[in-house]
């Protein structure tokens, strides 16, 4: 297969939908894979082995939940001409949307993987990897965080070679001038404001509904935040209430006595509003954050 073919046969992935809700099983089951492409890992991989991975992968960067249904990807992106299976033909030969049971899959020591002529491809080009990998992360997580998943599934140099981005995923280029604008060049939580001459330093327009899952570049979905509370706000640390926009910390949150109080400093506090009604977060992009980005269970006010 050649490089294009490769990359469109991985851009046609069906991922499920169901309305706005985050789906990111099978991007994550992907990335997972595409780590072992290499000379000393076999094409396909055990379910028992995947398993704990994909199940850790889905709570650090899935919606709350989207771990007990981690086997859906392992069985369903076959349908996608990617991805094989192995295993009993009693099990194998099953209509594809009778997804077997977790015991299942790991009684039957089911194994997946990507195709031959895939994986031959991928293997002969290394850089490939990293194209594909860049494109799914893109598609799918925020910038704040693409590093972060990169990294979890072991293909953190992806980020450093200058792989080219997806043109259809390109952003407004004045969304972050006009929410810093909105908020008067300092974070939403902190307060932070640092500036060398006229430049803003560590402040980021954050997206409330994220752009990969169709937000709009608009100031109502938007939050200025310096970089450290952008990046916990797109991995669920904590969300903001609508109507009394008072922020609310995920008991998940945790560190040295120090770190995690300094952060929680700010839990049941109100965020620093912008200078006009019209900016003020919709309260529709605030409930998409808390429902598919926020980790639950929140701390007590």
């Amino acid at each position: 297969m050649t490089r294009n073919e490769v990359i469109a046969a991985f851009n046609t992935i069906r991922v499920w939908q169901n309305g706005d809700r985050r789906a990111v099983h099978k991007p994550l089951l992907v990335l997972l894979a595409l780590s072992r492409v290499n000379d000393t890992t076999a094409q396909t991989m055990d379910w028992n082995d995947a398993e704990p991975l994909l199940k850790g992968l889905l709570e650090e960067f899935g919606p709350d939940g989207s771990a007990n249904t981690r086997h859906y990807p392992f069985w369903h992106l076959q349908t996608d001409g990617i991805w094989q299976l192995h295993g009993p033909a009693a099990m194998l030969h099953r209509p594809a949307g009778a997804t077997p049971t977790l015991t299942e899959l790991r009684q039957n020591h089911i194994h997946g993987g990507f195709t031959l002529p895939i994986y031959n491809a991928l293997k002969a080009d290394p850089e490939l990897i990293g194209i594909v990998a860049q494109h799914i992360v893109d598609a799918h997580f925020p910038e704040s965080i693409r590093g972060d998943v990169l990294d979890a599934v072991g293909l953190a140099q992806v980020e450093s070679t200058g792989i080219p981005r997806d043109p259809q995923l390109r952003r407004d280029p004045a969304f972050r001038a006009k929410v810093l604008l909105a908020y008067q060049y300092r974070c939403a939580v902190c307060g932070h404001d640092l500036r060398m001459g006229q430049q803003s330093i560590g402040l980021e327009a954050a997206h409330i509904k994220w752009f990969q899952a169709n937000g709009a570049d608009e100031v109502s979905n938007g939050i200025a935040m310096c970089s450290l509370h952008h990046k916990v706000f797109d991995l669920g640390v904590f969300k903001i209430l609508p109507e009394t926009y008072q922020m609310v910390f995920s008991q998940h949150l945790n560190g040295s006595e120090t770190a995690s109080d300094r952060m929680l400093a700010y839990h049941g506090a109100g965020m620093i509003l912008p200078q006009a009604k019209e900016y003020l977060p919709h309260s529709a992009n605030l409930d998409w954050h808390a429902r598919q980005v926020f980790k639950s269970p929140a701390r007590s006010s």
